[in-house]
């Protein structure tokens, strides 16, 4: 008896496979099996380890976004997302009488070591140079607290002590954030920035706690002149999102989905008492060859063009 042939395709290219899925797979690799829900989130804390090395590796451009940063005149310092990992482009934008006429000019990326020789950091003009501070964005309690009443204008905050705060930076007071640039007197934040991160600028009362905030942040310089109506433009590699709680699909493309199941069977291999030596290198072997073949497709296809800089001496 014959069969006939199907002449047709799906025509369908949605497939993906959410996080149980994922980890089904994976534990097959190991010759094991998931069975209990510690397996599941063993597994997810795996794939979450997973993806913060592949951030180590290099630029995944699935992570790159665009943001803009509208500048205050004579504010140095601006957070950024905080799962910002890394800065790879910037300009300053500048718009000429309405928004569909605009300018970007370059800002070049300074070190530390760069930025703290600056004389003046508070000279203000068109930002030339930007220093990226890629701080963790961790928020730890102070023995600091208000010393008198702040109303939500106000630019100059009395606290108890600047002791144990950064001679700039940021703070939390209740749910506002805060940029200061400078402190004096040992008892004041001085040229405070208010409503920062997508805070609301409040009033705060007597005794209230101060929090250092360690965001990742811009520091430009010169600072903002007024008048200006600068924008800085960047193109930012952020964090790779968790893993889910088992029904959604991995913050990845389809073509990383190998590589990611490859991993975690090497990842698990290492957690699976009993598992043969023999078969963790070969998970290992595999999974570098599938990250390195979704990795080579995961770059920039546009040319290249080196133009070289023509020198004159005058003799």
């Amino acid at each position: 008896m014959s069969y006939p042939i199907s002449t047709t395709t799906t025509g369908t290219t949605s497939f993906n496979l959410n996080v149980n899925d994922l980890v089904e797979e994976a534990f097959e690799r190991c010759g094991s099996q998931l069975r209990t829900g510690y397996d599941l989130r063993t597994a997810r804390r795996s794939l979450n380890l997973l993806t913060i090395e592949w951030a180590n590796r290099g630029i995944n451009l699935w992570t790159v976004e665009e943001g803009a940063i509208p500048m205050v005149t004579g504010q140095v310092a601006y957070p950024v997302p905080i799962d910002t990992i890394d800065l790879l482009d910037h300009v300053i934008r500048q718009y000429q009488g309405n928004t569909s006429n605009q300018t970007d000019v370059n800002i070049s990326r300074i070190s530390e070591s760069t930025y703290s020789t600056l004389p003046n950091k508070l000279t203000q003009g068109r930002p030339i140079q930007v220093w990226f501070n890629r701080q963790s964005g961790n928020v730890n309690a102070t023995s600091v607290t208000v010393s008198s009443a702040v109303l939500s204008t106000d630019t100059v905050i009395n606290v108890t002590t600047t002791t144990p705060l950064a001679s700039s930076g940021f703070i939390n007071l209740d749910n506002e954030t805060i940029y200061y640039s400078n402190v004096n007197y040992g008892t004041q934040l001085q040229n405070c920035f208010r409503g920062q991160n997508g805070t609301t600028a409040a009033d705060h009362s007597v005794g209230t706690l101060v929090y250092q905030n360690w965001l990742p942040n811009i520091n430009v310089w010169p600072a903002p002149n007024a008048g200006g109506g600068y924008v800085f433009v960047y193109w930012r590699m952020r964090r790779v999102q968790d893993s889910g709680n088992g029904i959604e699909i991995q913050d990845i493309p389809f073509r990383f989905i190998p590589a990611m199941v490859a991993g975690l069977s090497y990842y698990l291999s290492m957690k699976i008492p009993g598992t043969d030596p023999n078969r963790i290198m070969g998970l290992k072997a595999d999974y570098e060859q599938q990250y390195d073949l979704a990795a080579q497709e995961d770059r920039e296809t546009a040319p290249v063009r080196f133009v070289p800089r023509n020198m004159f001496y005058v003799r």
